[in-house]
């Protein structure tokens, strides 16, 4: 039994080396990720949890975390997203001061199992420092007349904490007639300073001068630094001590430990007592940063290191070495010592990805470069030289280009619908002992072709427009659908072709003339307002076309109706040109002073009924925008005549007296259907004379032409005949008037029955058409285009027709008329048709 727990109790840490090692192995990638110094907290630096290969909610389930390693991250992982942001202020200067890269490694745990991440963020670096000088004043002490001119006196630099481009600085001194700086460079990034005596100085001239001495940085903008130089002109000693040799070389391991000896350094002054007595200290080092890390015995001159040396951070060190005697004043001489760091390995490959061409095409043929790849190692020699494969090792393979430069190549056919997407391992190990190793990973998507057209919801639209709209109004959306994937699935819309016959005569337009289409939204606008008078249909097509290679296409068919707008108010016809006289035409004459006034003759006692004359107007809408209603304003109430309400007549409401007078004037209002309605107005005379004058007041119109005559001329016209009546002989006067009056009338009555206006008829391109269905009206629907109701000579229309009835008044009073339907056009029927036969 004791043994058997001796044996347990040896075994158990064993297993728990074992089992840290095993979880070691399994979380031995490592993934890597850039950020600028000076981000804000909450900048996401990498979606940590999706590059492990983590499942939404995996994150927080298995408790994704920072392992702390003693030092601020200044980063963290987010709660249940697993990325990594900020937590705190980057500042590059702060964590890795001059090293090149500044890179954070952090330690990432997975429980469940457990598995350790290796997490490399690089911290960049911005030109956020300006140049500093160690003080803000230099005191210096030069004697006069024993220095003579070419004197040289080093300055200390002024530091950068920036890198690269943003720390190589460049110095500039104020104009002296005295003094001049020096600037050596041993290399691009150590440069020594040495004020420079170009001509002798006089105490008793100027006992002190004042210079600024401007550092600046490579940066843009560049930032600059000063430091005032205040020379002091003295009297004193005349034998600086002299080193043994102006410069010191010396190599050191970049892992050597503090309190190393570095140089031993020697000086010897000829003065004598306390003028021979000196002592060393270091001036200035470059880097100036790295001042520190070094330490001077002020009495035997050992150099000795205080901090750590990193050979990829600074690989050569040069320190100024002063030795000031305690003479009055005192003097100082000067030497360099050289310190090369040497390599060692300690520092990991790094692998970065130059270009990345994805996704890739499934079609793309074999030999296709999909990455370039950049591989090296901080370290020099055998430690910095690095081996590099892929894994898996298909479909893809490495390349080698140059020395640290790989193409990751395609090696086998892609197949999408098999693997839509490929992640890629580069692993690369470095030749040090032990070797060190880095990976990379990448995601290669893979890439359909354009193999669908666009395809539009419907083959046919349908759209509905008002007439009269603005020019530049939205008229309808198209979308077409193409289910490619980026430019494959960018649509672009066109007007391919289509048009329309102007009504005004002037041909063919295209449809381009009157709509255009968005190439990127598909909106359909209109170019011009839509008139219905001149277009009621336009078709064309709408082309949808991809942005693939080769361009695929479908096509749309958009008819476009343009829907009538009260836009057009009734316009009154003139009297059909070369017809009879009034009576036998039933129509009122237009006056020649003033539009929209005509006249008629009534003979008194005519009977109830009796049409007088007829209002013709039309209306260049269409619809109930061009059913037109006739409405008679003055006089109201019961006087002795009528409009019919659809058809225009004016009738005798009841007989006709004397006490009527001898004019009526009568105002007729013409009015559509429409929203809002639109109207004309008519001023008719009517003139109310005997039997016998109507009928000479026929005549002289026959004879006249059209019967158009001012209303003033008839109202003179029946005075002057009652005068004549009065001034002759009653009984001569009736027997010839009445002889005269019988045959006048014979010629007016034959000519009224050949000469009267027709009935309406429809014309157009197909065979006219009469409607009359019964005594109340009806309605008559054509379903061929481009048919028009014509009255007498008035304007054609095309629309939905309406008829009148073509027959004759009831005998006995008139009754009164009923609404109809709306026409088109209202028919014109003359006054004194003949009966119907029975």
């Amino acid at each position: 039994m004791g043994v058997c727990g001796t044996t347990r109790l040896r075994w158990g840490p064993v297993v728990r080396v074992l089992v840290l090692q095993a979880a070691w192995a399994l979380g031995g990638g490592q993934v890597r990720y850039s950020v600028p110094e000076e981000a804000k907290g909450g900048t996401v630096v990498g979606r940590l949890a999706q590059d492990l290969g983590l499942e939404a909610g995996e994150a927080e389930a298995r408790r994704l975390r920072l392992v702390s390693q003693g030092r601020r991250a200044s980063v963290e992982v987010s709660g249940a997203s697993g990325a990594l942001v900020v937590s705190s202020r980057l500042d590059r200067e702060e964590l890795c001061g001059k090293s090149a890269p500044c890179a954070l490694r952090l330690e990432v745990l997975l429980e469940r199992p457990l598995r350790v991440f290796h997490v490399e963020v690089e911290v960049t670096d911005i030109n956020d420092n300006a140049p500093l000088f160690p003080a803000a004043t230099k005191n210096l002490s030069i004697p006069e007349l024993n220095t003579m001119p070419g004197s040289r006196f080093p300055l200390e630099g002024a530091s950068d904490a920036d890198i690269g481009a943003n720390a190589q600085l460049s110095y500039t001194l104020s104009p002296s007639e005295h003094f001049a700086l020096d600037v050596k460079s041993s290399d691009e990034n150590m440069k020594s300073l040495f004020l420079v005596l170009t001509k002798g100085l006089d105490r008793e001239s100027l006992a002190e001068h004042r210079l600024v001495l401007t550092a600046s940085d490579g940066g843009r903008p560049s930032l600059t630094g000063t430091v005032e130089l205040v020379v002091s002109v003295l009297d004193a000693n005349d034998n600086a001590p002299q080193f043994n040799q102006s410069v010191y070389k010396v190599r050191l391991p970049e892992n050597s430990a503090e309190g190393t000896l570095v140089a031993h350094v020697g000086a010897t002054d000829p003065d004598e007592g306390i003028n021979h007595e000196f002592s060393f200290n270091i001036v200035s080092s470059v880097p100036s940063a790295k001042r520190d890390v070094f330490s001077i015995d002020p009495q035997t001159g050992e150099i000795r290191l205080r901090g750590t040396l990193d050979f990829e951070e600074v690989r050569v060190y040069e320190l100024q070495i002063e030795a000031r005697d305690k003479g009055v004043p005192p003097l100082s001489g000067h030497c360099s010592v050289m310190l090369e760091v040497l390599d060692v390995n300690d520092n990991a490959p790094e692998v970065w990805v130059t270009s990345l061409s994805v996704p890739v095409a499934e079609d793309a043929s074999l030999g296709t470069v999909v990455a370039l790849l950049s591989v090296s190692d901080r370290d020099s020699g055998s430690n910095g030289r690095v081996r590099c494969a892929v894994w898996p090792p298909s479909p893809f393979g490495l390349v080698a280009t140059f020395a640290g430069s790989y193409s990751l190549v395609l090696r086998e056919a892609l197949d999408r619908e098999r693997v839509s997407e490929y992640e890629v391992e580069v692993r690369a190990e470095d030749g040090g002992a032990p070797p060190l190793r880095a990976s990379r990973g990448l995601r290669v998507p893979v890439s359909d072709v354009n193999d669908n057209a666009p395809a539009f919801a419907q083959a046919v639209y349908t759209v509905l427009a008002r007439e009269n709209n603005a020019a530049g109004a939205e008229l309808a959306r198209l979308w077409a659908r193409d289910p490619d994937e980026a430019g494959n699935g960018r649509v672009s819309y066109s007007v391919a072709e289509g048009g329309a016959g102007s009504g005004s005569g002037s041909g063919w337009r295209p449809a381009s003339s009157y709509v255009s289409v968005d190439a990127e939204s598909g909106r359909l606008w209109a170019l011009q307002p839509l008139d219905y008078e001149e277009l009621q249909v336009l078709q064309f097509e709408v082309r949808a076309v991809d942005a693939g290679e080769p361009p695929l296409c479908g096509n749309a068919t958009v008819q476009l109706f343009v829907v009538d707008e009260n836009d057009n108010a009734p316009a009154l016809l003139p009297p059909a040109g070369g017809g009879p006289g009034p009576w036998a035409a039933g129509e009122a004459s237009a006056s020649a002073s003033a539009p929209g006034s005509l006249w008629a003759w009534a003979a008194w006692g005519a009977p109830a009924g009796q049409v007088v004359a007829k209002i013709r107007a039309v209306d260049a809408d269409s619809g109930y925008n061009a059913w037109l209603r006739y409405e008679l304003w003055e006089p109201r109430g019961k006087g002795p005549f009528r409009v019919g309400l659809y058809s225009g007549e004016v009738s005798t409401a009841r007989a006709l007296e004397e006490a009527d007078g001898p004019r009526q004037r009568l105002l007729i209002v013409v009015r559509d259907h429409g929203e809002p309605s639109r109207s004309a107005t008519a001023t008719l005379s009517v003139s109310l004379v005997e039997g016998a004058e109507a009928a000479l007041a026929a005549a002289g119109a026959v004879s006249a032409g059209a019967g158009l005559r001012p209303a003033a001329g008839a109202e003179g016209g029946a005075a002057a005949a009652a005068a004549a009546a009065a001034a002759t002989n009653v009984w001569l006067v009736v027997a010839i008037c009445a002889v005269s009056s019988l045959f006048l009338l014979a010629v007016v009555l034959y000519g009224a029955s050949r000469w009267a206006p027709r009935a309406a008829v429809l014309s157009g391109p197909g065979p006219a058409t009469l409607v009359c269905a019964s005594e109340v009206g009806s309605w008559s629907y054509s379903q061929r285009q481009s048919r028009s109701l014509c009255v007498a000579d008035g304007a054609g229309k095309s629309d939905l027709m309406v008829f009148s009835p073509n027959c004759p008044p009831p005998p006995g009073p008139a009754p009164k008329e009923t609404p109809q339907e709306p026409p088109a056009l209202l028919d014109t029927v003359s006054a004194t048709r003949p009966p119907l036969a029975p």
